[in-house]
């Protein structure tokens, strides 16, 4: 039986005018209740649509504000913003090794409310000289997220768009709770698409990636990923659905955030489709310092030249050796549950 969210169900967009396009109630109840999933079919059967039974734009809108809302508590809970600094300062400070690396770019892929990007430029934690980007496809989450912004008086941006087609690239690309929204192809094109891009002019020349690369330098493109979802291990479910009752009113994020621990990837799932990033190389991070099954539930896949891979392991420290596990060789024979839900 696949797992739905029923907030995937109840937005689309044309990927390249990003006009809203109409979504019939009706289509999602169905999809829903094919799925098995009958109590996803009655809320979405609640929500507003006019007399053609298309949903209302607005109130959908309001309705995934007020989710993403109650979705910061989740990541206050979580202290997502200190686990994701962990893994970034470390990593910015490998890239900074790199005398030719230029202006430093976090773009944060699927902002939604622009949670961790203004958890970042509240604390100052990768340093005066990162710019931060959030880019959503939604208009609404990213309305709130420049409101939000302004209000906390924060040095950072949002863009409404597509994160890997801004006229000035990342230098990491970053995101939270975004990997398990894509399956199978999908999930493949949402790592290729961070492979640095080579210019005309540098393949004439033959300086290009590749041969930067080679000699361990990052060049002006994108140099690392690092991308924080929930781990697939038996107890994130059981997480989600002791946090959700316990913390969230909105019956829809009720039902999204348990799905949500249950689309999970596994490890092997994610380091394959990682690969998929061309020119990098693909590891996982685990933190020894956090024990509690509970707080090891998120966790990054994260992507980087090869070049930057004795840096980062020399910014981490001896204290972290052994956190970076990610054997593409045994890890790519072994099953995954890629395409299963």
């Amino acid at each position: 039986m696949p797992f739905l969210e029923i907030s995937d169900l109840v937005v689309d967009h044309d990927p390249r005018s990003l006009a809203r396009l109409p979504v019939r109630r009706a289509d999602v109840v169905a999809r829903l209740r094919a799925a098995g999933d009958h109590r996803g079919a009655r809320i979405a059967a609640g929500l507003a649509c006019d007399e053609d039974g298309i949903l209302d734009p607005q109130a959908v809108d309001r309705r995934l504000v007020a989710v993403h809302t109650e979705l910061q508590r989740l990541s206050e809970e979580l202290r997502l913003g200190e686990r994701v600094a962990e893994v970034l300062r470390p990593l910015l400070a490998a890239i900074r090794t790199d005398p030719a690396v230029g202006p430093l770019r976090v773009v944060d892929v699927g902002c939604g409310l622009g949670y961790l990007v203004r958890w970042l430029a509240a604390s100052g934690a990768l340093g005066p000289d990162v710019e931060l980007v959030g880019v959503d496809f939604n208009a609404a989450l990213v309305t709130e997220a420049e409101r939000l912004a302004r209000a906390e008086d924060l040095h950072c941006r949002f863009v409404r768009g597509n994160a890997f087609a801004l006229s000035e690239p990342a230098t990491v690309y970053v995101s939270t709770g975004v990997l398990h929204h894509f399956r199978g192809a999908s999930l493949d094109s949402f790592f290729a698409a961070q492979a640095m891009p080579e210019s005309p002019a540098s393949r004439r020349s033959g300086t290009g990636t590749e041969a930067r690369n080679a000699k361990g330098s990052i060049g002006s493109g994108p140099a690392a990923f690092c991308h924080f979802d929930i781990a697939a291990t038996p107890l994130a479910p059981v997480g989600a659905w002791i946090f959700h009752r316990a913390r969230m009113r909105d019956p829809l994020g009720r039902h999204d955030g348990v799905m949500s621990a249950r689309r999970a990837h596994d490890d092997a799932t994610l380091l394959r489709a990682a690969a998929q990033a061309r020119g990098m190389v693909a590891l996982v991070y685990e933190p020894r310092s956090r024990s509690n099954p509970f707080c090891t539930t998120v966790r990054p896949v994260l992507g980087l030249r090869p070049g930057l891979v004795p840096a980062l392991h020399a910014a981490l420290g001896h204290s972290a050796t052994g956190r970076l596990t990610g054997d593409l060789v045994d890890l790519l024979t072994r099953p995954t549950s890629r395409d299963a839900r």
